[in-house]
């Protein structure tokens, strides 16, 4: 029997309660719990194991009604219990973002060696860069009296940690009740859609511990925007030697620089995610003079892009001469880019 001394029926009633009495904030009755949750029991059995529940100082019944609400007890214990489930929750996720980030940077690098050896050419993949990305919840738990750290989970288990400082301290109560608040407002809501109108409510609604409120939504902000400078992993860089029309020029250094610094590639990288929707086949080809890249006018590319997930992309580019075999390249990214798809899709 755990420290609480409750078996699994007896906190399975006294979460309901806790639950209906958070949302509707009436005293709670046996009738209500068994029509309401999925106890699955008699009204009589949930009487007895409220009785019990009563004895045992978890529930209190006030003066004037027949149902029962919880007592500062049965709330510590509440919050405890959902702490500790929240805690673990991101523990895990934390792990399977880890263990998938190690196997997705392994298959980028793969991908692009092996891309760059069937096609003769140069390429580059990046990592998924999230856009359009949705709030799934947020976790405010204790550091110590001054500071707080706020546990951002986005879709696809993107998670990010934001450290608040608070000038007095927040019981365990006021938190539980602005995870709530946050969860019940921005739960599924994408950047665009937390409006000035709807911070200048939850604000209200926290009170006291508004400031709280506008860090977790600037750390949310942070978190959503799109990333500025996605890993990109590159093979392939020596292969427009192989080209004359390449190899004699100046330029060969400068894609050769362009392809070491990244920077110009992340560039074509947020162009080609931005153009994404304008692209029936997701697929895009700029020539010569059309090229994002500076340092790369005598070279053509083809790009596509990939998707992990609800916002999340990725982009393969193959770079080479103006000349390149246009047909062969488009059907080598098309069929890479479904393999990504398959096996992002596989993994969620």
């Amino acid at each position: 029997m755990p420290e609480h001394g409750l078996d699994a029926r007896k906190m399975k009633i006294l979460h309901a309660i806790i639950k209906t009495y958070l949302e509707t904030g009436e005293p709670v009755g046996s009738r209500t719990l068994s029509k309401y949750t999925d106890l699955n029991v008699s009204s009589a059995t949930i009487r007895n194991e409220m009785a019990d529940l009563e004895d045992l100082g978890y529930i209190l019944q006030p003066h004037t009604s027949a149902g029962r609400i919880p007592s500062d007890k049965g709330y510590r214990l509440y919050v405890d219990m959902l702490m500790e489930e929240k805690e673990q929750e991101i523990i895990e996720m934390k792990e399977l973002v880890l263990e998938k980030a190690d196997q997705m940077e392994k298959l980028l690098k793969q991908a692009a060696r092996v891309l760059a050896d069937n096609t003769n050419y140069a390429t580059m993949i990046s990592a998924p860069t999230y856009n359009r990305n949705r709030l799934k919840f947020i976790q405010l738990s204790k550091v110590d009296e001054t500071q707080l750290i706020a546990v951002i989970v986005m879709e696809g288990n993107i998670i990010k940690n934001k450290i608040v400082t608070v000038d007095q301290e927040i019981d365990n109560e006021n938190l539980l009740k602005l995870n709530m608040l946050l969860n019940t407002s921005l739960n599924g809501m994408s950047i665009e859609e937390i409006n000035l109108g709807m911070i200048a409510r939850l604000k209200e609604q926290a009170g006291i511990h508004s400031e709280v409120i506008s860090d977790v939504l600037d750390a949310v902000a942070n978190v959503i925007q799109l990333e500025e400078n996605p890993e990109i992993y590159t093979s392939g860089a020596t292969n427009i030697f192989k080209y004359p029309e390449l190899s004699d020029k100046q330029s060969a250094q400068e894609i050769l620089n362009a392809f070491e610094e990244k920077q110009q590639l992340a560039e074509l990288v947020t162009r080609t995610l931005a153009s994404e929707e304008g692209s029936s086949t997701g697929i895009q080809v700029y020539i010569g003079s059309e090229m994002p890249v500076a340092n790369m006018k005598d070279c053509s590319i083809v790009t596509a892009t990939y998707e992990l997930g609800k916002g999340m992309q990725g982009t393969i580019g193959i770079i080479g001469p103006k000349r390149m075999d246009y047909e062969n390249v488009m059907k080598t990214l098309k069929t890479l880019k479904t393999e990504l798809d398959t096996i992002f899709h596989k993994e969620e």
